[in-house]
This record gives C-alpha cells, structure tokens and sequence, in this order.
C-alpha cells in the first residue's frame, strides 16, 4: 500500500500522541503527509450561551496542533498538516478521513473492555465501524492484556491457500 496522507488524530494526552513516532516513521519511510486533527467540543451549562467556550475550546485546540506540528518540524518533518474539527471525536476522525481522503488513520486505543469501555466508550472502536480507511491501532502501554475469551484451539492454516497470500 502506497501511503500518502496519514491521519493522526490526537487529544492533547500521551497516549494519543503515543501514535505518532510510528505515524512519523511511516510518513518518513513512504514520502507520506501527516494530518494532525484534534476534536474540539465545548461542554455548558444549559441556557448558557456556548459561543465563547466554542470559540476557547477551538483556539487551545489550534495551539496545541500547532506546538505538536512545531515539535515535528525540529525532528525533521515537513511535510505536517494540522486541522480542528468541532463535534465528537468519532464522528470528526471519520469525517476528516473521508473529505481528505486520507490512505490511513493511525491512533491510540485504551484498550478498556468490559464496564471501562462501556461507560467511557471507545472511540476507537467507532472510528473502526464507521469508516473503510486502514487504522493502525496502537495500544497503550500500560493497557492490561488479556487472552480472548473463546475457547478452543488455534495453528496455523494448512489448506491449498495457504503460502500463496
């Protein structure tokens, strides 16, 4: 798969941004652009006017992109778009992917199951079932492992297709 335009989306934590030294080295490795996008959403009181906390939530939004971008540049990186998306996270992955036609999305994931992933959600897991780019998901390193809960046995396919992949 050529890859030309990547899409890291990230939130301002450490384990978002655990995303991009594969992302840079894909990007670095295939002449790819690396798209930056963070989700902004102001969260009010109802009956209170939302306009100035849309308007902060987008600005630190924007500057953070920008101190991520300027990061990226002292490593060597040029090629480095950054954009704001206003709505919930999911939504604005897939909607990026989409309009900048993007060849892959390389994010995080908590790794939450259960109660975790149920109250909280996984975004992750909605980008997953809301768009056909590739996603490179990268798992948290402190996220706890846990073997599928399926019993049964599994080897190695032995048929005829075997090999030929």
């Amino acid at each position: 798969m050529k890859l030309q335009k990547i899409l890291v989306p990230l939130d301002g934590s450490a384990l978002a941004e655990a995303a991009l030294p594969k992302a840079v080295e894909m990007a670095e490795s295939s002449g790819a652009k690396l798209l930056l996008i963070r989700a902004a959403e102001a969260h009010t009181l109802p009956g209170v006017d939302p306009t100035e906390a849309q308007i902060k939530v987008v600005q630190e939004a924007e500057d953070y992109l920008a101190q991520v971008g300027d990061r990226l540049a002292a490593l060597g990186l040029k090629d480095v778009e950054t954009s704001v998306w206003y709505g919930p996270a999911a939504y604005a992955i897939v909607e990026a992917a989409r309009l900048n036609k993007v060849d892959l999305i390389a994010m995080t994931t908590h790794g939450r199951s259960g109660l975790g992933r149920l109250i909280v959600g996984s975004v992750a897991e909605s980008v997953l079932r809301g768009t056909t780019t590739p996603i490179l998901l990268i798992r948290a390193a402190e996220a706890p492992v846990q073997a599928p809960v399926e019993k049964g046995e599994a080897r190695p396919w032995q048929g005829p297709v075997a090999g030929r992949v």
